[in-house]
């Protein structure tokens, strides 16, 4: 790093911070934050909420004893200022980047980490199951989740805090409240309970009260009275923990999360309490730095940028999958009122934001909802409106059974727009979008295609509105959009491939992103005097059998399929079935990814890395 940090630079070990003086703790907060906008200016990263917490971090770091306590970060990119204050300052400068630190935490990679969160709302629960298996084994450390960043409107979450209040020992979960989440909550009266609701003597107090009053049917007359009274309390104040006061969480809030003074005091006071807590707190996203705190959602995720202006260096103006998908959508709804588009809280990452601006009330963000998107998707289709459902890869998984129960069992028009398929780069083993092929296809009634183009991504959008008449899946990639051999785009019929170009010896059976990779490799090929037969499959279910009868009659002696999915349950392991059942004289080569989860790099340097690349596939090929 070119800055020189007088403070942080004198933190060698975690507890460093302990022995800081009030003003030295406001200063490291100032150099942690610029030393995450200088190390992000130059990975790219998740800014905005990283640096909306770096006081809550030293004041976490000030209350309890990492890493024998353990703390849970959701979503995990909010880590940037832990990372940097336990053991990992020296390797920012390869954060993200193949072999260097994740954007998340990660078990493996260090002992201050005590969970990997890449998706969100999941830490309640984690850190419920850890607090239990703490209690069953008698040990003594503290656990403490930061949830925040719209993760709290994950139903997950929700399961999680309906479970809590049958905990028995000291939880402390800190709702991050940055505006994504939720509303504002102010008013005197609401943060002077924060003393009351954080006092041990009023946690005893309120239980041993509890306990009298449920002895009789006089007591429970007086309880049910007590509670209507504090209940009219809290609405007087605006106090917004009511919602977790009703499911007998304590909760105190909302405090100053920019105030490392408010913060270490309330946690000090709630550790002290014998039961679950939530701790509610203000902050702002991309605290510290005027483009991030302006647009939040631009530094959510964002490439290496120009520190002074905040715009992204190098900023390409290819056309991208993405925004192909939204053009045509736009297209096709402005001539179609049925056609509505729904997104779990990604409509600027899915490409929907144009749509809704356009379509106001044909446009849904359900949050981070995966499951209720996809089966309120499911009710609208049964009604005859269209859904267009558009979810990441990574994420769709988690819809696994609303896709079957409620889309593909009752034969639903639903239309799964499946962006970032395949290797999505830096975001790592989370977020790579390796699995939906595999998971799909053993799903009946589900069609599932993929464009090798810019013009085969338009027909395909098109084809799973007006050609179909159930479920359909279209994966395509994240990043710029192949824009060759559009002279090669024939109709879209159900189940049929496309012949890009005949040949001999060798055949070549390409699905979605790996069709670009599959001419390229003719190209390497043809300059050894092979010529091999190009094939777009098109289909990832139902597969084209008759083209590969057609290849496997011909004089080809090798059949290679390429596909960029793991290589169980692809497409590649169907074929290979199909022809060895068919006793056909032909050798099979599976160019898939690894059955293995993929770690966080640039694209290029991990299809290298895994072999899938033009260059490695054709070493295979001429070493065999």
């Amino acid at each position: 790093m070119s800055k020189e940090y007088k403070i942080l630079n004198s933190i060698n070990n975690v507890n460093d911070i302990k022995k800081l003086s009030q003003d030295e703790l406001n200063i490291l907060s100032v150099e942690v934050r610029d030393f995450i906008i200088e190390s992000t200016s130059k990975t790219g990263g998740h800014l905005a909420s990283s640096l909306g917490v770096v006081e809550l971090t030293i004041a976490l770091i000030l209350t309890y004893d990492f890493p024998h306590d353990k703390v849970i970060w959701d979503v995990g990119h909010q880590s940037y200022a832990y990372k940097v204050l336990t053991d990992r300052r020296e390797a920012f400068v390869d954060l993200r980047s193949y072999g260097g630190i994740s954007g998340f935490p990660k078990r493996n990679e260090s002992p201050y980490d005590s969970f990997d969160t890449g998706h969100s709302s999941t830490s309640i629960s984690a850190g419920l199951g850890m607090c239990v298996a703490r209690d069953l084994n008698k040990e003594n450390y503290k656990i403490v989740t930061v949830i925040g960043d719209g993760a709290l409107t994950g139903g997950m979450a929700f399961e999680a805090l309906n479970n809590l209040s049958k905990l028995n020992s000291n939880y402390i979960i800190v709702l991050n409240d940055n505006e994504m989440s939720i509303s504002k909550s102010e008013g005197g009266l609401s943060k002077a309970l924060l003393g009351v609701r954080s006092s041990k003597r009023y946690s005893i107090l309120k239980n041993r009260l509890k306990n009298k009053l449920e002895k009789n049917k006089i007591g429970l007359f007086f309880k049910r009275i007590l509670i209507t009274l504090v209940n009219i309390i809290k609405q007087i104040s605006g106090s917004y923990g009511m919602l977790f006061e009703n499911l007998d969480i304590n909760y105190v809030g909302p405090i100053d999360g920019h105030n490392i003074d408010e913060l270490v005091s309330a946690i000090k006071k709630t550790q002290k309490l014998n039961e679950p807590v939530i701790i509610h707190i203000k902050t702002v996203k991309g605290k510290g730095y005027a483009p991030a705190e302006n647009n939040p959602t631009k530094f959510h995720g964002i490439e290496p940028f120009d520190i002074s202006t905040g715009e992204i260096i190098n900023k390409s103006n290819d056309l991208t999958y993405t925004k192909v998908f939204s053009n045509k959508l736009l297209s096709l709804a402005k001539n179609d009122e049925r056609i509505v588009a729904i997104t779990a809280a990604m409509a600027d990452g899915t490409g929907l934001k144009e749509f809704s601006m356009n379509f106001k009330d044909r446009f849904f963000d359900v949050g981070i909802c995966e499951q209720h998107a996809v089966t309120f998707a499911a009710g609208i289709a049964v009604s005859g409106i269209i859904p267009i459902v558009c979810i990441y890869s990574s994420f769709l998984q988690r819809a696994f059974d609303q896709i079957i129960h409620d889309v593909c069992l009752q034969n639903q028009h639903v239309v799964f727009a499946i962006d970032r398929a395949g290797l999505v780069g830096a975001d790592g083993e989370t977020h790579q979008g390796i699995f939906d092929i595999a998971y799909l296809r053993l799903i009946p009634n589900l069609t599932i295609i993929a464009p090798k183009n810019v013009k085969e991504l338009e027909s395909m959008l098109e084809y799973a509105i007006y050609g179909i008449s159930g479920p359909v899946a279209i994966r395509y990639p994240r990043g710029i959009a192949y824009n060759e051999l559009n002279d090669k785009d024939e109709k879209i019929i159900l189940g049929k491939s496309e012949l890009i170009f005949d040949g001999s010896e060798i055949a070549i059976v390409a699905l979605g992103s790996m069709v670009s990779t599959a001419v390229h490799l003719r190209d390497r090929l043809k300059e050894k005097g092979i010529s091999p037969i190009v094939v777009n499959a098109r289909f990832a279910k139902p597969i084209d059998y008759e083209m590969i009868d057609r290849i496997c009659n011909s004089n080809i002696k090798k059949l290679v399929v390429m596909e960029e999915g793991v290589k169980n349950g692809g497409i590649g392991t169907d074929i290979e079935s199909y022809v060895h059942d068919k006793r056909y004289n032909v050798e099979v080569m599976l160019i898939t990814l690894p059955d293995a989860y993929v770690e966080h790099g640039n694209v290029s340097k991990l299809r290298e890395a895994l072999s899938i690349d033009s260059l490695s596939i054709f070493k295979k090929i001429c070493d065999e």
